[in-house]
């Protein structure tokens, strides 16, 4: 089976802390890969790089066989992010912060209005869909947050800790989102401080402490 997304030899330092300390990495197209380790461990400083929101200070890596330095904008046409924190706008209703998205990537509003509705029918949604997400549960704007990160249909998902605060429930049903995603063929980079949530939903797992 082909990767996805491939790592070699990363290294990221910031002043005399060095985050990334040769990280080596591959997912498997179709599979979720869990990214596991302690608070400061690299895990979203891994995820920065692969999302071309870093320039790493070695070693290579591709997505979808892009690289990630030399062919950041399609690398980032090919996958979702979705970090610790919801991004959503508050203000906004859970249509409007679909609707928003959607135009952002160049959907004509009709295709745009679509897609939002789709979404929010998916990650259940629907009945909230006309209020502002900051009447939403945790768990809500969690779902929001990676309903977002899927308007446009990526082929790869990274998951910066996505269960951070949420209660056992809506751990629990963002879980079976996951699992439902990587069934429609999403490949999943998953980082998590959870052993238990990593033994849950990866097919895999690299274990990363203090860069390595």
């Amino acid at each position: 089976m082909d990767h996805a997304i491939w790592a070699e030899g990363l290294v990221k330092r910031f002043g005399e802390t060095t985050a990334l300390d040769g990280v080596d990495l591959g997912v498997r197209t179709g599979t979720v890969l869990g990214l596991l380790g302690p608070n400061g461990a690299g895990k979203t400083t891994a995820i920065r790089v692969l999302s071309t929101l870093l320039t790493p200070d070695a070693g290579r890596a591709t997505v979808g066989g892009y690289d990630v330095v030399r062919e950041a904008h399609q690398v980032r046409q090919l996958i979702g992010l979705t970090g610790q924190y919801a991004a959503v706008d508050e203000l906004l209703t859970g249509t409007e912060n679909l609707l928003l998205i959607g135009r952002l990537l160049g959907f004509p509003r009709r295709r745009a209005t679509e897609r939002a509705r789709e979404l929010l029918a998916d990650f259940g949604l629907t009945d909230a869909a006309d209020r502002a997400a900051k009447t939403y549960s945790g768990g809500m704007r969690r779902r929001l947050d990676l309903a977002a990160s899927l308007v446009g249909r990526p082929p790869m998902l990274y998951l910066d800790e996505p269960t951070t605060g949420l209660d056992p429930r809506a751990r629990l049903e963002l879980w079976k989102l996951i699992r439902s995603l990587v069934a429609g063929g999403v490949t999943v980079l998953l980082t998590t401080q959870y052993l238990d949530e990593a033994d849950e939903l990866a097919d895999e797992i690299v274990v990363i402490d203090r860069g390595r």
